[in-house]
């Protein structure tokens, strides 16, 4: 079946962009604003995206349900395998001590709060988010950082700005492949240029964690710590996406940054 997408239904770009835009309105007004559920949340979203594309964008109603049963079925098969295998192991490293361990060990190397921010919110996150994604990052490392002292908001405030970085290439680069899949653009093509991209941003983030902690004074105290971070997590982010693949990009920029 051929359907051509009409952009602007309404001949004004921000109504039509209003409109479009509603199925994520929904979604986040009923989960922030009127605190529902998120399984609920998430279901109101999808049907006002399909109802949207019916009605507004003319997308015809075999399309529309031949695309929402691929979007499904992409979302169970190919995504959730990768949380619940991410979720799988962390719940096994609690139960048999070993995340304890791993916090021993991260409290062991420093006390510096500002050494530990770089280590669990920007390199173990970003190899995190390279593993599983989905927010993954903000509820293991979150975990992690809370066991090291930090407050719960805090924890989670500065996991969300590390992950920053590495968000393009999460869970095994599934948006990568997405964005080629919908795009028929090549996909060697598209994480090469985002490694091209991105990489000033890695070597930036590291010194936004630790200005969001502390003065500018304490921040250039560790300048070469942050500087070591964010220029090996870039250099490996870049080399890989560009000369290698878009799978193991943030795995191996978060296990150089470490290792660095």
């Amino acid at each position: 079946m051929h359907w051509t997408q009409v952009y602007d239904p309404f001949g004004h770009w921000w109504l039509s962009t209003l409109i479009a835009a509603l199925p994520i309105i929904v979604l986040f007004g009923l989960l922030a604003g009127l605190k529902v559920k998120p399984h609920w949340c998430a279901a109101a979203g999808a049907l006002t995206a399909v109802f949207i594309a019916i009605f507004v964008f003319g997308m015809p109603t075999a399309l529309a349900a031949v695309s929402f049963a691929y979007g499904v079925a992409f979302g169970l098969l190919k995504i959730a395998w990768i949380v619940l295998a991410a979720v799988y192991l962390y719940d096994i490293s609690v139960e048999t001590g070993q995340f304890e361990i791993m916090k021993e060990s991260i409290a062991g190397i420093t006390a510096d709060r500002r050494l530990q921010v770089l280590l669990v919110a920007f390199c173990f996150g970003a190899f995190i988010e390279g593993a599983a994604g989905f927010g993954a990052p903000v509820a293991i490392a979150g975990a992690f950082m809370i066991g090291l002292g930090f407050r719960p908001f805090h924890a989670a405030a500065l996991n969300l700005i590390a992950n920053t970085a590495p968000v393009a290439w999460g869970a095994i680069g599934t948006p990568v492949h997405t964005l080629a899949a919908v795009t028929a653009l090549s996909e060697s093509d598209l994480s090469a240029m985002i490694g091209r991209i991105l990489p000033l941003t890695a070597v930036i983030v590291p010194l936004w964690l630790v200005r969001c902690m502390v003065g500018w004074s304490e921040t250039f105290e560790v300048l070469p710590a942050i500087l070591v971070t964010g220029v090996s997590f870039a250099i490996t982010q870049f080399f890989w996406s560009n000369y290698v693949d878009s799978n193991l990009v943030d795995i191996l920029g978060g296990v150089v940054s470490i290792v660095a």
